[in-house]
């Protein structure tokens, strides 16, 4: 299936500072070794490709503008191209031995404080598009449907005003509106 791509990095001036290769949305992927450009300057090179000459278009391009650091020529890429991991099976063995290296990891009050502030206010729409497309049309079970209500009844319900309770309707609040808006005027 030919689902991969080449993409590129542009700066202000339009040259490309890194050419990558990747499917679905690798282009818009903040794990790089270099920083997001806004996504006007984020272009795709060459679409439809199959793995390996979407690999062997990265490497041509990267060795067509050159690296920087190694002084032939204007790309950040620290590669040739082609290391990439697409595709990778990691082992069940594997899989245990990198669970076995984070358990009991602690993480102290001031890293999660750090982590905190830095996904503060971020908006995820492609994560909750995603979401949205899972579960859309799925039947919850009346098991869950008390669990939900149950969690976000009473003081957990956002809308929860401290047990305040008013008898206006709201015709007696439209009434109350217009008049203080006449007053206003």
């Amino acid at each position: 299936m030919n689902r991969f791509y080449t993409y590129a990095y542009l700066r202000v001036d339009r040259t490309p500072y890194y050419i990558g290769k990747g499917t679905d949305k690798r282009i818009h992927s903040t794990q790089h070794s270099v920083n997001l450009p806004p996504k006007n300057r984020r272009i795709f090179l060459k679409t439809g490709l199959s793995e390996e000459e979407s690999i062997r278009h990265e490497q041509y391009m990267i060795g067509v503008y050159g690296r920087k650091d190694i002084g032939t020529g204007i790309l950040r890429n620290l590669t040739d191209g082609g290391e990439g991991v697409s595709g990778r099976v990691v082992s069940e063995e594997t899989k245990n031995k990198i669970g076995q290296s984070v358990k009991g990891r602690v993480v102290s009050e001031e890293t999660k404080k750090k982590i905190g502030q830095s996904i503060k206010g971020r908006k995820r729409p492609d994560v909750t598009k995603r979401n949205r497309e899972l579960n859309l049309g799925k039947k919850l079970s009346s098991e869950t449907i008390d669990k939900m209500r149950e969690k976000r009844g009473g003081k957990n319900n956002s809308n929860w005003k401290g047990g305040l309770y008013s008898e206006k309707t709201h015709a007696e609040y439209m009434r109350e509106y217009r008049r203080r808006k006449r007053g206003a005027l």
